[in-house]
């Protein structure tokens, strides 16, 4: 039987005074700033990204490429904006789920949370196809036999170590928090410093006469206006948004980071510093390859749609010669970490979502050693190597289509969450002064509503079966059946969880509420939670 409580408002980071570990049964105090700082770089994986996005974003733009993920920039950072608010009012695991619950209710939070699982899903099968591929090019590349490349497009073998690499991550995950914090400053350091090398020795092999593709940045490639149309702009500004997505991964750690000295806290932080580290490094990069490489349909040119979906795997040894191993390596070790790290965000809004009910409550399980949500891990593995498995056998192309794909995803969720701010503080934020008003409603609204109508027009344009790779069922392109079919599993799964977990739905357990009444009470359904 249910057992209702008074709890204060909001039920959120709420931790056992002796043994410290909150509500959910997440360990507190196990991650600092830089901690959290590496972890999300680890997420965002900025070799795996921007091999699988450079291509697809080229096709769409050309030469307005480091535009594209400059423009693709600003909205992330007003959504930004809005997190760093939410989560220093709500700090809570399940972060858009429940931030948009309270604001919008119980329907449209459940949607986000969907939004947010969905398209990690979608990216932890791109992960795993991404380090196949780079697994057998690095064995390649050290034995000398390039043949052995071509072992990655064995389907069979492709899924068999797709799902290993999905084993090994979720693994490493299941272990802990403190355990996935050191696997990820190894990998982060490396990919980081081979990057580095890698965008200076584009831009010198940019300048080289001999590089008949090669052409030195202009002023141009950074003008947005320059792009031929707006589905071709809001195609790009999809993928470039997928470049970005991954820094909230930090801010799913609020109920584990240490607590902060500062206003800000240790996660928010680490967010912000996070998005700036992202931004020189993507634009820098983006800017590099379309120099070196140009935009033509050559061996290594960014209009070759051979080697779209995987262009660093084209330029490691025109770029980098005898050691274009370190690349390969990076970009290897970059998808692994990154499929180890983003994880760490489908299993704790899983995690969030059956703690309020939202879910079964079997999916919230703590592990009793290490304290990681093991369930939830199991499921979104499981899940992800499933979709990956089906999606090979259908596209030949799975990588460039899924890319894609999540970008939908991430534009749906990121635009609720990020219109959540304004909505839930509408009441104080005026009486807070400029500052709040511009950093809780406008700023956020904006990127909320640019983010939203991304989604609507690339939703529309990928049904066109010339979208994203070309591939195409029954005439719809493959893209938007991907994005709609998933959308419309999570409206049914929806509508079946409504009708077992009535508290939820009928606002009983997480009230929709806005930042005056936070001082109020909620009430909580104590079923074993």
């Amino acid at each position: 039987m249910s057992r209702k409580a008074q709890l204060a408002e909001p039920p959120t980071r709420a931790l056992d005074s002796v043994t410290g570990i909150s509500r959910k049964g997440l360990p507190s105090g196990t991650v600092g700033v830089l901690g959290a700082l590496v972890i999300g770089l680890s997420t965002c994986a900025p070799a795996y990204t921007l091999t699988s996005a450079v291509g697809p974003a080229a096709s769409e733009v050309g030469y307005q490429t480091p535009a594209i993920f400059l423009m693709g920039f600003i909205p992330m950072l007003l959504v930004a904006i809005g997190y760093r608010a939410l989560n220093s009012a709500m700090p809570d695991s399940g972060t858009s789920f429940t931030w948009a619950t309270r604001a919008f209710g119980p329907w449209i939070g459940w949607m986000a949370g969907w939004g947010l699982i969905a398209a990690t899903v979608l990216v932890l099968s791109n992960l795993a196809g991404v380090a196949v591929e780079f697994l057998f090019q690095s064995i390649s590349i050290l034995v000398g036999d390039p043949s052995i490349a071509d072992i990655a497009q064995n389907k069979l073998i492709n899924i068999a170590v797709c799902l290993g690499f999905m084993a090994l991550a979720t693994f490493i995950s299941y272990r802990g928090m403190t355990s996935t914090k050191i696997f990820q400053y190894l990998t982060v350091i490396f990919q980081m410093a081979v990057m580095v090398w890698f965008v200076v020795a584009m831009f010198i092999g940019a300048a080289d006469p001999a590089n008949t593709e090669g052409k030195m940045p202009e002023l141009s490639w950074f003008n947005p206006f320059e792009v031929s149309s707006f589905s071709a702009f809001a195609a790009g500004i999809a993928v470039s948004i997928f470049v970005y997505w991954g820094w909230d991964t930090v801010l799913t750690m609020g109920e584990e980071t240490k607590p902060s000295k500062g206003r800000m806290s240790t996660e928010s932080k680490a967010a912000m510093i996070l998005v700036g580290i992202l931004v020189v490094m993507y634009v820098g990069t983006a800017a590099a390859t379309v120099a070196f490489a140009g935009v033509g349909d050559g061996p290594t040119g960014l209009g070759n749609s051979a080697i779209a979906e995987n262009v660093f795997a084209a330029l490691a040894h025109p770029v980098m010669g005898p050691a274009a191993l370190l690349l390969s390596l990076a970009i290897l070790v970059s998808a692994m970490a990154s499929i180890n790290s983003t994880a760490i965000s489908p299993a704790r809004t899983l995690l969030a979502m059956s703690h309020y009910g939202a879910l079964p409550k079997s999916i919230k399980k703590i592990h009793p050693k290490y304290k990681s949500p093991y369930v939830a891990l199991m499921l979104s593995s499981l899940v992800a190597s499933g979709f990956y498995a089906i999606m090979r056998f259908i596209s030949n192309d799975v990588l460039w289509d899924t890319i894609t794909a999540l970008g939908i995803m991430v534009c749906f969720y990121y635009g609720i969450t990020a219109l959540a701010s304004p909505w839930y503080f509408r009441k104080t934020a005026f009486r807070e002064g400029v500052g709040s008003v511009i950093s809780k409603i406008v700023l956020p609204a904006i990127g909320g509503i640019l983010l939203l109508i991304v989604f609507v027009q690339t939703t529309i344009d990928s049904m066109d079966p010339s979208a994203g790779s070309g591939n195409n069922i029954g005439g719809v392109g493959l893209v938007g059946i991907i994005g709609v079919t998933v959308l419309g599993i999570g409206v049914v799964l929806m509508f079946l969880q409504s009708r077992v977990s009535k508290p939820f739905f009928t606002g009983q357990v997480l009230r929709r509420v806005d930042a005056s009444e936070a001082t109020g009470t909620v009430e909580v359904f104590d079923d074993g939670l």
